[in-house]
């Protein structure tokens, strides 16, 4: 299917502003770039790297003042994920080695303190796809979507704490009862067509039967029409912006429509 998402936002600086931005998706196995436009008015001298996790970084400084950024693009996406009920648990020793990184517990998701609630969600469980999918839909079914909750500092043991959170609270629980059980996990940002109140999604991914799939607790079925901007162990790795000095983040507007593609 093929996407087209925008984001609009609006910055203010008090003085010269250093950011790191993470708001251009790649092209992949699961989609393809057909366009983009990214527009910084005023615009400023402006670099782009790859971070370790495979992001498209671009590096510039947001003079004192306001500063528009637009961004938008079509995709060619995967209208239905990828779902194997019996897909294995990859052992640790069999496991590529930039999976690896993603066993680890991190800033939120401190995998290492919930061994027990994983295995009470998902020990009866055949090991692979079926435990992620039992944590996925306990994560559903046991915690309340709900703004205000959360902060910047919350983190998996909070969200099961509150009851409550959102969507990068109920992919960091994912993801650290995942590592728990000694299965790779990811947080991934992006857009996700249809989702409703639209803004950008956060959902995760499990390294299980030799590729990663995609887990949305915040939805009650595999929903396709995604697009990937970028990965990370947790929140901490995929801000859409960084900033090292005093930023107001003003209006931000996301739209996803779906236009009609060459193969339909």
């Amino acid at each position: 299917m093929r996407l087209k998402a925008t984001c609009k936002m609006t910055v203010t600086a008090s003085d010269d502003c250093p950011v790191i931005a993470m708001l251009r998706p790649r092209s992949g196995d699961a989609q393809w770039m057909v366009s983009e436009r990214y527009e910084l008015h005023p615009w400023v001298p402006t670099t782009e790297y790859v971070d370790n996790y495979g992001n498209l970084c671009q590096r510039f400084s947001i003079p004192k003042g306001e500063m528009r950024i637009e961004v938008d693009m079509e995709m060619e996406a995967e209208e239905s994920i990828a779902v194997a009920p019996d897909a294995p648990t990859v052992p640790v020793v069999e496991l590529p080695v930039d999976a690896l990184q993603f066993l680890l517990q991190s800033r939120y998701c401190p995998s290492d303190k919930m061994g027990d609630k994983a295995e009470e969600i998902a020990g009866g469980h055949q090991p692979g796809y079926a435990q992620v999918e039992a944590i996925r839909s306990w994560i559903h079914q046991n915690l309340e979507y709900k703004y205000g909750v959360s902060d910047g500092a919350t983190d998996a043991l909070d969200t099961l704490n509150d009851g409550a959170g959102v969507c990068r609270d109920f992919s960091h629980v994912g993801i650290g009862l995942c590592r728990a059980l000694h299965i790779p996990a990811r947080l991934v940002v992006g857009y996700l067509y249809q989702l409703d109140p639209m803004d950008m999604h956060a959902w995760f991914e499990a390294f299980v039967g030799g590729r990663w799939y995609t887990f949305d607790a915040t939805q009650d079925h595999p929903r396709g029409g995604r697009i990937v901007i970028a990965y990370g162990r947790d929140a901490a790795d995929v801000a859409f912006l960084s900033n090292y000095g005093p930023l107001e983040m003003g209006d931000m507007q996301v739209t996803v429509d779906k236009l009609q593609s060459p193969a339909d």
